[in-house]
């Protein structure tokens, strides 16, 4: 049952929070947060996983009186959630039926379960509707189509089909949302979207780029002409943005969020990654988690500032890497930004002295050889590492492309690889006829067969 409170905390999050980006300043929205971080942690000091390290660490929650004493703060891991789920995540006399339980993929390990209140699930659709106003989209108006993983236990389920957000959807009758799950079959999709003709579409990169290959290809799906469409929940690469917008024609930009830390942050017009500063508080942070400087490349370390159920304080576990930045932008955000997404730890290559190299900073690479060469002739690649000693690049070429100009493209791209990660790694480029697909998600772009603790 959705109570008054409930309804409440969405009319004042649509009326004042949405717009908080935009109407506080800086130093305003710094405030807020030292403001929310000091509450959350007092919520916090009665859940038992969080009371116990906090009792060992020696802190109590009038020790943190903003963001400069997080520091003080021990981080959690995935190994303390999974611990003590379930009593032991949440507040003795949490009530779960007035919470949806959530799960990460478990595509780095074993799965991370959490409770998410309602004014959690409040807080993402906040977010959603502020990146929409960033793009002048209306939540009301523009017709809008979500793709992603609606499953009962999911971030997508919690945000779009959960019993809050369906009853906010009949009462408001709203006509223009047209929700997709990933599990539907590409070309049944494809028609149901043509059908549609969304402004604003938002998916997978992985999915993203089916579609665009089907309407490219097969033509399904050709009246697919969003003007803006946004791609979360695995990590952009250049490649892939580039071969989406020009299949559609549309402006992609990113965003990102987890299933742990809710919305973290999204591309803005000019470029910039805007942090949803007024609800999470982001560190990037160095193996011996101390901050990086900017222009550096760190492990992300969240801490949401909001909801009850599982609170999100310092937590490691999400293995994202993170450039840290903090240009000024000139869109009207003044929220903090960060450098860019460069990937997830699992994806790194990891050389033979053990430093990982985070994905984003080399799946660049075939994307600028061709447009150097002014010679689109690869339709898809992979990147695997075999060993600590080998990289096998799969590469699969667009039909009736010449075959000199396809090889000087390879002799480029290995020799950048090469150039990329030294001489003690043997760079191999193989054509394959297709990369295999595991249902509707596309193979990863990078996937290393080495473990950081097997370099010798």
């Amino acid at each position: 049952m959705i109570d008054t409170a409930v309804l409440l905390q969405l009319v004042k999050g649509y009326f004042f929070d949405v717009d908080i980006v935009w109407r506080k300043t800086r130093e305003e929205i710094k405030k807020l947060q030292n403001k929310r971080l000091r509450r959350i942690i007092r919520y916090a000091y009665s859940v038992p996983v969080y009371h116990k390290k906090y009792k060992k660490a020696g802190v109590r929650p009038d020790d943190i009186k903003g963001i400069e004493d997080i520091e003080k703060l021990p981080v959690i891991t995935k190994e303390d959630i999974r611990e003590n789920f379930p009593d032991g995540i949440v507040p003795k006399n949490f009530n779960i039926s007035r919470a949806e339980k959530l799960s990460t993929s478990g595509s780095t390990g074993k799965p991370v379960v959490i409770y998410a209140d309602y004014s959690t699930i409040i807080r993402n659709i906040i977010a959603y509707v502020r990146i929409l106003k960033a793009y002048d989209a209306k939540w009301n108006k523009t017709r809008i189509t979500v793709i992603g993983d609606m499953a009962y236990g999911t971030a997508g389920y919690a945000s779009f089909v959960s019993p809050l957000p369906s009853f906010i959807m009949k009462a408001l009758s709203i006509k223009n949302l047209q929700i997709i799950d990933i599990g539907e079959e590409p070309r049944i999709m494809a028609e149901k979207i043509n059908e549609f003709k969304p402004d604003f579409l938002n998916g997978y990169p992985g999915i993203l780029r089916i579609l665009a290959t089907l309407k490219m290809e097969e033509g399904i799906g050709k009246d697919i002409s969003p003007q803006y469409i946004s791609s979360s929940g695995a990590v952009l690469d250049p490649y892939t943005r580039k071969y989406i917008e020009e299949a559609f024609n549309a402006r992609v930009f990113d965003v990102y969020e987890s299933t742990e830390g809710g919305p973290i942050a999204f591309e803005c017009k000019k470029g910039n990654y805007h942090l949803h500063s007024d609800m999470v508080y982001l560190e990037v942070l160095d193996e011996n988690m101390q901050p990086v400087a900017e222009g550096e490349v760190g492990k992300a370390v969240i801490t949401r500032l909001y909801g009850k159920g599982t609170p999100i304080i310092r937590y490691a576990g999400m293995d994202d890497f993170i450039r840290k930045g903090d240009s000024k932008c000139s869109c009207g955000m003044n929220t903090e930004c960060i450098g860019s997404i460069e990937g997830r730890r699992a994806d790194a290559i990891i050389t033979p002295d053990g430093k990982l190299v985070p994905p984003l900073s080399f799946t660049y690479i075939p994307s600028e050889v061709m447009n150097e060469e002014n010679f689109y002739g690869i339709k898809q690649f992979q990147i695997v590492q075999e060993d600590e000693r080998r990289i096998v690049i799969l590469v699969v070429p667009k039909g009736g492309e010449e075959k000199d100009k396809l090889e000087r493209i390879y002799e480029k791209i290995k020799a950048k690889y090469e150039e990329k990660f030294g001489k003690d790694i043997l760079i191999e480029i193989k054509e394959v006829d297709k990369i295999p697909t595991h249902g509707n998600l596309m193979p990863p772009v990078v996937i290393s067969k080495v473990k950081k603790n097997e370099i010798t």
